[in-house]
């Protein structure tokens, strides 16, 4: 046990000493798939992380995601990193764990808990014959009245202004007093380096340092994914089931009461069917064929899908309130799940609608991020109706759902990362100019990735005519566009100059590339 701790803290510290030689003064790209290769390694190498093949799985996601960085330097793919890294982390401490969402909160508990998780490793350290439990047995005893001490002088700080100037003067002279003693021993270090390398030091004890308390995974284990039909006896009743008798009187003893649920259920999806009726028809017959813009057409079809958006997920929230409990199980609830089944398709159908209205949307404004995400949330629907009806057809549990749309997410996120969505959106509307009302603003404000593309395109971007647009308001607003992207190549100049190959990713090498930059390197 001895041995593992200190490899265990060894590994802890030469992970912080790798986060701050790779990310000192660098942006995110290579130095995060090397920072999440030492990562891997250590937690396979770890003899008390058992290797299953769900872990391997989210291993090589992770590995993936830290690629995929690389190659499109995005800011979905650095959100799609930290994501694939804390699952990894979850499952890999936490080997019992079957959701996503669990897996997430237990590596973020994990990362906030690590000074307790080094204390107890470094209490089973020993160096020789001297061991560090008695030292950090009395530091037990300053920790917690150091925590307290500075909370309340952050709360006073806060109630006095003479208080906080004098707080902020001590701790500027205790700053500078070992910022003297550090130049006079290391001239090169900084203390901005040091907060650095302990910022490294505690994310890298945080993700590989295992928590030793597993409530969080002990808690999920008595989550099931089958219903089960629940017979309330006399003698196992809640405090909410009677407060709620209190209130209702023999309403929840009569027998009477799951069949007064499936009525008023019965009568709920009648009415919400024909309502949903009335509504596809309408759209299927003024929006699906021969629909002509007019008006406010921006206007109308983005306060249309918000609001068909919010419904969709409404109607699935409706349908697990019904099937949530004992009226799986009722003998007469084939009807009840006909008219939920019903519902379901008319929702999907609504899913169309959404679809066709972002179509138009596209067709004639162009694409955005905005109306991709429309795109992704309706696919993200069509999957929640679809499990919903699993979840309803095979009586699964809410937890069920969880768990399959948590996995079903996390493996859209990774795929959605292959496409380079800004040079897409970037390409479609300028090739569609003459179709599309693009906005040149909003297009020449996109990542640095799409500024060859741009650059090549000069007289296809053009300000529109409207008097109510941003250019409209400025004098010779064909020519602050292009001043605009000069100065951001101007810019990505500067900074490509600077980085070094640890900020190296493929998009900036490509548009490098275009500008000339690399030949310039290289003759350097």
């Amino acid at each position: 046990m001895k041995n593992k701790s200190n490899l265990y803290l060894l590994s802890a510290l030469l992970g912080g000493l790798l986060f701050s030689f790779l990310f000192w003064q660098q942006e995110l790209a290579l130095n995060l798939l090397i920072y999440s290769i030492y990562l891997l390694v250590i937690t396979f190498v770890n003899p008390d992380v058992i290797k299953t093949t769900k872990l391997k799985i989210y291993g090589l996601a992770h590995l993936i995601a830290a690629i995929l960085v690389v190659i499109n330097s995005s800011d979905l793919s650095i959100v799609t990193y930290y994501i694939s890294l804390l699952l990894f982390i979850g499952f890999a401490h936490n080997q019992q764990i079957r959701t996503v969402f669990t897996a997430f909160v237990a590596a973020l508990l994990q990362i906030v808990t690590v000074p307790f998780n080094a204390i107890q490793h470094l209490s089973k350290v020993s160096v020789g014959n001297f061991k560090l439990k008695p030292l950090f047995t009395l530091i037990k005893y300053i920790f917690i009245p150091v925590i307290i001490v500075t909370i309340f002088a952050c709360l006073y700080a806060a109630a006095s202004n003479v208080f906080a100037h004098y707080a902020e003067v001590m701790l500027t002279n205790i700053g500078n007093f070992f910022d003297n003693i550090l130049h006079f021993f290391f001239s090169d270090l900084s203390i901005e380096r040091i907060v650095h390398f302990c910022f490294g030091l505690v994310l890298t004890s945080g993700l590989l340092l295992a928590f030793f308390d597993k409530s969080l995974e002990k808690a999920e284990l008595k989550c099931k994914d089958q219903l089960l039909r629940i017979r309330r006896g006399l003698g196992r009743k809640t405090i909410w089931y009677n407060i709620i008798e209190t209130f209702s009187g023999n309403l929840l003893t009569r027998k009477m009461a799951l069949k007064t649920e499936y009525i008023v259920g019965v009568i709920s999806f009648v009415a919400l069917n024909l309502l949903l009726l009335l509504l596809n028809t309408i759209d299927i017959t003024t929006l699906w064929f021969g629909y002509e813009p007019s008006g406010n057409f921006s206007g109308e079809l983005h306060q249309g899908t918000n609001a068909l958006i919010f419904s969709i997920i409404m109607a699935m929230a409706v349908i697990l309130y019904y099937f949530r409990g004992n009226l799986n199980f009722y003998h007469k609830s084939k009807t009840l799940r006909l008219l939920a089944y019903t519902w379901m398709v008319q929702n999907f159908i609504l899913i169309i609608s959404v679809l066709i209205r972002d179509g138009y949307y596209i067709e004639f404004h162009g694409l955005t991020h905005k109306r991709i995400g429309v795109l992704v949330f309706a696919l993200l629907c069509i999957i929640g109706l679809a499990t919903v009806y699993l979840k309803v057809a095979k009586q699964k549990t809410i937890f069920y759902l969880f768990k399959m749309n948590g996995n079903i997410w996390f493996a859209l996120l990774l795929t959605f990362n292959v496409v380079n969505w800004d040079i897409l959106i970037v390409k479609y509307n300028l090739n569609h100019v003459d179709a599309v009302s693009i906005d040149p603003y909003y297009l020449t404000s996109l990542s640095e990735k799409t500024l060859p593309f741009l650059d090549k395109n000069r007289s296809k971007i053009h300000p529109p005519t409207q008097n109510d647009t941003e250019t409209a308001k400025v004098d010779h607003p064909q020519e602050v566009l292009m001043q605009k992207l000069d100065r951001r190549i101007g810019y990505f100049k500067e900074r490509y100059e600077k980085s070094s190959w640890l900020s190296w990713n493929l998009p900036d090498w490509n548009t490098a590339e275009y500008f000339g930059l690399n030949k310039l390197k290289q003759h350097e």
